[in-house]
């Protein structure tokens, strides 16, 4: 090969649609490492509910960001791509290519493409939301941010108030729409990235979201949530498959309506993170988990940027 930019390829798609073993047999394939891209992997104690690799393909080729860090240590997609790319520098000495593996679609932007420039917020607008979230609920927040910015209101998770009250501080401060200033150039990487997303038919991925989750109450998810209930206050812990269970715990709903809520708040998140990688043309969608299909993609373009 010639001396010119390693690869990263991304492994991507919706939440249960085979990354992990995808990324694996890349990795093996490639004779390389995998790093996560999901912003709940990193955190000990989550094992189960944010499906961190198993033991054995922990042990079948080396991963970084899986469990490294307390739920009290967070992590943003800022300074996940700051650490990420330093770690990428000594990789890259020893492989030509590296692949990471996550549905996190903000990370991987964060990652390949840098962050956009927001303008630093006074810390009273985040005060002044947090007391409105407190007092009126989310779904008065939610209704501002569809009214002042549509576009923005429309790809964010409506059940997670961290990004909700990050996107109303930005807009009520400067009078701007939050989603105009998601439009920055990429910036200029040491690497060429080759994104690859796995596509499934929706009634397909939808059985195996529900399997999932009935799968993750078999292997004790009630155990490990309650060893996590004094950090529920943290956002590691604001995610799908944790923050059902307040409800549960406070006597509102039974155990079925439980794993209900957590099958379709998964579903909605699958469904959100098609629609956020469906908006970048750079991703190359394959039919099921195909290695093969990968590979064949992955070995063209390298070497289209070869000549």
């Amino acid at each position: 090969m010639s001396d010119s930019l390693p690869y990263l390829i991304i492994v991507t798609g919706p939440t249960a649609s085979g990354k992990t073993a995808l990324a694996i047999a890349l990795a093996k394939h490639y004779e390389s490492v995998v790093l996560s891209a999901d912003s709940r992997q990193f955190y000990k104690g989550m094992a189960i509910g944010t499906a961190q690799p198993n033991e054995a393909e922990l042990a079948s080729v080396k991963h970084y960001f899986i469990a490294d860090r307390n739920v009290d240590s967070p992590v943003n997609a800022g300074s996940y791509a700051d650490e990420a790319l330093a770690l990428l520098d000594t990789l890259f000495q020893q492989h030509k290519v590296v692949i990471v593996c996550g549905g996190t679609g903000l990370y991987i932007r964060a990652l390949i493409d840098g962050l956009d420039n927001f303008p630093d917020i006074p810390e009273n607008y985040r005060e002044e939301l947090s007391k409105e979230l407190a007092k009126d609920g989310l779904e008065k927040l939610l209704k501002e941010l569809t009214e002042k910015d549509p576009s923005y209101a429309n790809q964010v998770d409506p059940h997670n108030p961290h990004r909700i009250l990050r996107a109303l501080e930005v807009i009520r401060f400067t009078k701007q729409p939050y989603s105009s200033f998601l439009q920055q150039k990429p910036q200029p990487r040491n690497f060429k990235a080759i994104q690859i997303a796995i596509d499934l038919d929706r009634e397909v991925l939808y059985d195996r979201i529900n399997q999932r989750v009935e799968q993750m109450m078999a292997d004790g998810l009630e155990e490990e949530v309650l060893a996590l209930k004094d950090h529920f206050h943290l956002n590691a812990l604001q995610t799908v498959g944790y923050k059902e269970w307040l409800e549960y715990f406070d006597g509102s709903i039974d155990s079925n309506k439980l794993v209900e809520n957590i099958q379709q708040h998964s579903r909605n998140y699958a469904k959100r993170q098609i629609t956020w990688f469906k908006r970048d043309a750079r991703v190359h969608w394959i039919k099921g988990a195909d290695v093969a299909q990968a590979i064949t993609i992955c070995n063209h373009l390298m070497q289209a940027h070869e000549h």
